[in-house]
């Protein structure tokens, strides 16, 4: 990836995270429990005293503490920080018990009412879009393999370089952005490229959190799907591609084993790979 493109992603993605999920997200949570705030507010702060006694914080990292969760939400990079190194336990939690296909998180880059498709169809994209060509196959049926006809699958991703659309300066407002309904038989045929692996932002609060820690900022190359049908529980994944970097150590914790896909070469140059998604009914 190049230098320009890296920082212009990072200076811009914070503060549209941050713009998407107030726009999208606020309103739509449970109503407050207070005895449920309660006991979750009071172990985590208990959890925070404990980890301060046993390392014997100082004042100096204490002030260090307070001024870099400050930066953060003036980056406005909470999105980012709760998406890379939280949102996987919560999904993990949340369908530890659904039936069906794999679940993992969505991320701070999903966009709602991308261009709608057929099922056979190529994502949005530019004119010589840079990248491997894709053909990503599949069926989408429920938890005893029946189809599901007029299934929707929302898909986004990374391009090239490692860019989303809406998030990247310069890059087509729907890039690499659609919504695919299946045929009577519940199958699907998208013609994509493939992602590169990607930094997270690293010129804000993030960042810095991952500098002074020694860790390192980087997430395996993806697709990102959510698949729906009427009555039936709709499945947020990742789908990732056997032998590709940071497979085994995703900045975000994110990867399982079953979500890893297997690319095979075509004889135009490009790489194809299927994949079928089960959707457990509606509770």
């Amino acid at each position: 990836m190049s230098d320009t493109s890296l920082k212009a992603t990072a200076a811009a993605s914070g503060a549209s995270a941050t713009e998407r999920f107030l726009t999208d997200k606020i309103g739509t949570s449970a109503p407050t429990d207070t005895a449920r705030v309660d006991i979750l507010a009071t172990e985590i702060i208990t959890a925070l005293h404990d980890v301060i006694r046993r390392h014997q914080v100082t004042y100096q990292e204490y002030d260090a503490l307070k001024s870099w969760l400050i930066s953060v939400g003036q980056d406005g990079e909470w999105p980012l920080f709760l998406d890379v190194w939280v949102e996987h336990v919560v999904e993990e939690v949340a369908h530890s018990t659904r039936e069906g296909s794999k679940g993992t998180i969505e991320g701070p880059y999903y966009v709602p009412a991308a261009p709608e498709l057929p099922s056979v169809a190529t994502l949005p994209m530019r004119a010589g879009e840079p990248g491997t060509p894709l053909c990503f196959t599949g069926q989408v049926t429920d938890v005893s393999g029946e189809p599901l006809p007029a299934a929707v699958l929302e898909m986004w991703q990374a391009d090239d370089e490692g860019l989303y659309s809406q998030f990247a300066p310069g890059v087509p407002e729907w890039n690499l952005r659609g919504s695919v309904t299946t045929d009577d038989e519940g199958r699907f045929a998208v013609t994509t490229v493939q992602p590169a692996p990607y930094q997270i932002p690293t010129d804000g609060s993030c960042g810095r959190l991952i500098a002074a820690a020694g860790w390192h900022a980087w997430r395996p190359a993806h697709l990102h799907l959510k698949v729906s049908a009427p009555g039936h529980e709709s499945l947020t994944t990742q789908l990732y591609f056997r032998g590709g970097e940071h497979i085994g150590d995703d900045v975000a914790s994110a990867v399982k084993a079953e979500l890893v896909l297997e690319p095979k070469p075509t004889a135009d140059g490009g790489t194809e790979a299927g994949y079928d998604f089960a959707l457990a009914p509606s509770a």
